[in-house]
């Protein structure tokens, strides 16, 4: 006899507005720069040639802004808030980069519950949150405001 295992996630419900959670932390490394380009395509000078970059302000290859973005989604899935109960992702508003995150950098999502809003859907709500990507120094490398699709909790 098999089982369905309960989701670890969070629920619509236990969403609380003004509610901060913090994920894991994760090292950036020129790996994840390189692999980056080459999945995406993108081999941007400013990624991938270390002699280009040592002309530039960042003296050496940044991230790319979606690369970061992409970690932010994993580190979201690694804190378990997603686990079984994430219906969709609706909307991102506002998306900066703020400071450029290089190899070596350590960055954590921090995010907060701006809104929730239950749909007509009895078994769904939305949830807004402002996302937060800081580096290991605390500072701030990207932020956005993120719409997303959650499950409601079953009656």
């Amino acid at each position: 006899m098999t089982t369905e295992a309960k989701p670890r996630g969070k629920y619509f419900e236990d969403f609380e507005v003004g509610e901060t959670m913090v994920s894991p932390a994760r090292t950036i490394t020129s790996t994840d720069i390189v692999n980056f380009a080459c999945l995406s395509g993108d081999f941007n000078e400013v990624h991938t040639n270390f002699e280009y970059a040592k002309t530039t302000q960042f003296g050496e290859p940044i991230a790319h802004g979606p690369l970061v973005y992409a970690v932010m989604g994993g580190l979201q899935y690694a804190s378990g808030v997603n686990d079984g109960t994430l219906l969709a992702l609706l909307q991102i508003n506002n998306w900066k980069m703020l400071l450029p995150v290089l190899h070596g950098d350590t960055i954590r999502l921090e995010q907060t519950v701006l809104d929730k809003k239950e749909t007509s859907k009895p078994d769904k709500g939305v949830i807004t949150l402002k996302r937060t990507c800081r580096n290991q120094r605390g500072e701030a490398v990207q932020e956005m405001e993120a719409t997303l699709l959650y499950r409601r909790r079953p009656q």
